[in-house]
C-alpha cells in the first residue's frame, strides 16, 4: 500500500508499524512523561532497499535521547519543525540491519518484509499539545492532581515518535509507572503491585507499575493515558465507570441504566463487541470534547453528568466508535466522515431502539440544525464544509466541526433510505467485518457498498444505485440534500417558537412542561435562527420561566446563552462568562467566546486571560484562533 495520508511526514509505505510497547513515567512535578518506546516494524515487501535504509517517524515538540535498532546505537536526527506536521524524526539503519533488509526482499511484493526493532528513549516538553496537567484546585475533590491525554486528531506525535497516521495500526503494550492510578486504552495486564520497573524508568516509593494490553490493532490516535484519584464504580456486567471519588456515585447513577442496553443494541446491529471491556472515565472538567472513543475507556465530559440522564446519549455515540472508527477506521483525516458519518448514524439507531423510532429523526433534526450553523460559520462555499477536505499543509483539527458527523450521517442516510432499511442492515455486518481491523477511504467504501448490492438479489435497485452522484456527494461543499423527517417529537417545539416572534408573547413554565432537554435545545435553536433576535426583556423572561439559567443541563444552558448573547442581554454576558470559566468542552466553549466576543470583546478577552490555563491545549489554541489572538503573546 502506498502512502494516502498527508497528515504524516512518516515514511509508512516503506515500515509499517506492528507493535508499540510504551515504558513511561508520570512525572508530575515536572509535568512530563519520561521513559521509552519500542516499536516493531515491519519493511513492506514493495519496496526498494534504498528506500528502507532510513525510518521517518512524526514527533512534535519531544526530547529524543537516544534511538536503537535491534539492540545497535543508531544515528538520528530531528529535522525543522513543518508546520502542522511537527518535526519528523529520521534514523538511518545500521549498515548490518540495512544490509540484512536489503537481502531480505526483492522489492518485487513476492517477499514478507523485514522486522526491526526501534527503542527511542523520550520526553515530552511544556510544549506538548496531547497531555493536560491539573493542579490538585483544579479537580472535584482538590485531593491529588490529574493529567490525561487527548491524541487526535494528530498529537499522539507529541506524546512520542510514531507513524501518526489512521491509515497504521498497531497492537501496544502499557507499562505505566505512577504515584496516581493509571487507566489506558488496553486492558489489565497483570497485577501491577507485583511488577518490577521497566528497564530506565525509576519508580519511586510512592510509584506503582500499572500494565494494560491492547490486542486489537489501533491507529496512533486512540493511544491513550489518565491518572489521578480515580476511582470506579459497575455500570453493567461489561463495564465500569471511573472518576474522581466524590463523583462516583453521580456518575454511576447517570450512566448504569442506559449501559448496558446501549451495548446490546450495537452488538445487534453489527456484531459482537471485540475489545473486552467497555469502561467510562469521566474527566474532569477541562476535557475538551463531549467524548473520546478511546478502546477500553471512552474519556467523557462531566457535561454528561447532569442529574437527568438526558445527556448520556453521547455515551451511544462513543460506545458506537468500538465500530465505526476504532475497529474500521478511515485512512486519513481527509476521509474522517467514513468515522464519524457512520457513528452517528450507528448512535441514532441505537437511540430508536431503546427510546422509540421517532427519537431518530428528532436526533437527526437537531444535527442538521448542528450542520446549518457549522456551514454558516465557514460559508457555504467553503472547502471545510465538504464532505473530503484535502488536508494537504492544513492541521486537521482547523478542519474540525459538525461537518463530517451531520454531513456524514446524511451520506449514510441517504444510502440506506436508497436501497431499504432491511437491505442496509445486512451491508451493514458485511462493512464492518470485511474492513475489520483495516482503515479506508471514501472510494474504497463506495466501492463495497456498489459490490454488496451488485447481488443478483439486489437486481431491482440496480437503476436507483447507479444514479447515485458520488463525485457530488463528496466533494460538493454547503448543505446536501434534507430529507424529510418525523417531526412527532419536535413540532410543539416548532410551535413554541414561532409563539416567541411577537414580542407581546407572555411564557409560562407550563409551555415545556414535561419536555426533555433536546426539545428545549430544538426550540432555542428555532429561536436563535429568528432572521431578527429576541429583544433583552423577551431573553430575561425566557431566562426565568424555562428555568434556563439554573439548570445543571449544561447543553440547554450554552444554548440559551447563545440566544440570549444574540439580543444582547447584558444580564447573562457574566453568566456566560462564569460557565467559560467551569466548562472545557469545545462544542461549548468556542461557540460561546465567539458570541460573547460580538457582543463584549473587553469581557471576553479578560475571561479567556482568566480561564487560559484551565483548557486543554487544544480547546485554547482553537479559542485564540477564534478570538483573532493567534501568534500573540499571552
Amino acid at each position: 500500500m502506498g502512502k494516502r495520508d498527508p497528515s504524516t511526514a512518516s515514511n509508512y509505505n516503506v515500515w509499517r508499524t506492528q507493535h508499540t510497547t510504551a515504558s513511561l513515567k508520570i512525572d508530575f512535578d515536572a509535568q512530563v512523561l519520561r521513559g521509552h518506546v519500542v516499536l516493531d516494524l515491519t519493511r513492506q515487501p514493495t519496496t526498494n532497499a534504498e528506500n528502507a535504509r532510513e525510518i521517518i517517524l512524526d514527533s512534535s515538540y519531544l526530547d529524543v535521547k537516544a534511538v536503537a535498532i535491534d539492540g545497535k546505537a543508531a544515528p538520528f536526527e530531528v529535522k525543522p519543525r513543518a508546520g502542522p506536521l511537527g518535526a519528523p524524526l529520521h534514523i538511518a539503519l545500521p549498515d548490518s540491519v540495512a544490509a540484512a533488509t536489503a537481502a531480505s526482499g526483492s522489492g518485487t511484493g513476492t517477499g514478507t518484509g523485514t522486522t526491526v526493532r526501534v527503542r527511542i528513549d523520550v520526553s515530552t516538553t511544556a510544549e506538548c499539545t496531547a497531555l493536560q496537567w491539573l493542579t490538585p484546585a483544579q479537580t472535584s475533590n482538590k485531593k491529588a492532581p490529574f493529567m490525561f491525554s487527548q491524541a487526535q486528531a494528530i498529537h499522539a506525535r507529541s506524546l512520542f515518535p510514531c507513524q501518526d497516521t489512521p491509515d497504521v495500526k498497531s497492537t501496544y503494550s502499557f507499562r505505566i509507572v505512577s504515584p496516581h492510578p493509571v487507566v489506558a486504552s488496553g486492558l489489565t495486564a497483570t497485577d501491577a503491585s507485583t511488577q518490577q520497573s521497566p528497564d530506565d524508568v525509576p519508580m519511586t516509593s510512592r510509584d506503582l507499575l500499572y500494565v494494560f494490553e491492547q490486542k486489537v490493532p489501533m491507529p496512533s490516535y486512540l493511544f491513550a493515558l489518565a491518572s489521578g484519584d480515580i476511582a470506579t464504580a459497575p455500570i453493567g456486567g461489561r463495564s465500569v465507570v471511573a472518576t474522581s471519588p466524590d463523583q462516583l456515585a453521580a456518575c454511576q447513577w447517570e450512566l448504569e441504566q442506559d449501559m448496558p442496553k446501549y451495548l446490546d443494541v450495537a452488538e445487534k446491529l453489527v456484531f459482537p463487541y471485540a475489545w473486552g471491556e467497555y469502561n467510562v472515565l469521566v474527566l474532569p472538567p477541562s476535557f475538551p470534547y463531549g467524548g473520546m472513543e478511546n478502546p477500553i475507556f471512552t474519556f467523557a465530559t462531566p457535561t454528561i453528568i447532569s442529574g437527568d440522564r438526558q445527556n448520556v446519549d453521547v455515551i451511544a455515540h462513543e460506545l458506537s466508535h468500538s465500530w465505526s472508527g476504532n475497529l474500521v477506521t478511515s485512512g486519513s483525516w481527509e476521509h474522517y466522515w467514513l468515522n464519524e458519518g457512520w457513528t452517528m448514524y450507528l448512535e441514532r439507531r441505537i437511540i430508536a431502539a431503546i427510546h422509540g423510532d421517532a427519537y431518530f429523526d428528532f436526533s437527526a433534526v437537531i444535527g442538521w440544525k448542528a450542520l446549518e450553523d457549522s456551514i454558516a460559520e465557514f460559508g457555504p462555499t467553503h472547502d471545510y464544509t465538504k464532505l473530503l477536505i484535502n488536508h494537504d499543509g492544513i492541521d486537521p483539527d482547523d478542519a474540525f466541526s459538525t461537518v463530517p458527523y451531520e454531513k456524514g450521517f446524511h451520506m449514510v442516510y441517504y444510502l440506506e433510505q436508497l436501497v431499504g432499511r432491511a437491505n442496509f442492515d445486512k451491508f451493514i455486518p458485511h462493512y464492518f467485518t470485511k474492513w475489520s481491523r483495516k482503515s479506508l477511504d471514501s472510494y474504497e467504501f463506495r466501492d463495497t457498498f456498489l459490490a454488496f448490492f451488485a447481488a443478483p438479489e439486489y437486481a431491482s435497485l440496480k437503476p436507483a444505485l447507479e444514479a447515485i452522484d458520488w463525485e457530488g456527494r463528496f466533494h460538493t461543499p454547503g448543505l446536501p440534500p434534507k430529507p424529510q423527517f418525523d417531526t412527532t417529537l419536535i413540532d410543539v417545539c416548532y410551535a413554541l417558537a414561532a409563539k416567541w416572534q411577537s414580542p407581546d408573547y407572555t411564557p409560562s413554565p407550563s409551555d415545556v412542561a414535561g419536555w426533555v432537554a433536546n426539545q428545549k435545545i430544538v426550540f432555542l435553536g428555532e429561536v436563535q435562527g429568528f432572521d431578527t433576535p429576541i429583544t433583552v426583556q423577551q431573553s430575561q423572561q425566557m431566562g426565568a420561566a424555562y428555568g434556563m439559567v439554573n439548570t445543571q443541563n449544561v447543553e440547554v444552558k450554552s444554548a440559551y446563552y447563545a440566544v440570549s448573547l444574540r439580543a444582547q442581554d447584558t444580564a447573562t454576558y457574566q453568566g456566560t462568562a462564569d460557565l467559560l470559566g467551569t466548562v472545557g468542552r469545545m462544542k461549548f466553549v468556542r461557540p460561546l467566546y465567539r458570541a460573547l466576543n460580538k457582543v463584549d470583546r473587553p469581557l471576553a478577552l479578560s475571561t479567556f486571560d482568566k480561564n487560559r490555563d484551565f483548557y486543554h491545549p487544544i480547546c485554547r489554541a482553537m479559542v485564540e484562533k477564534d478570538l483573532g489572538l493567534e501568534g500573540k503573546k499571552a
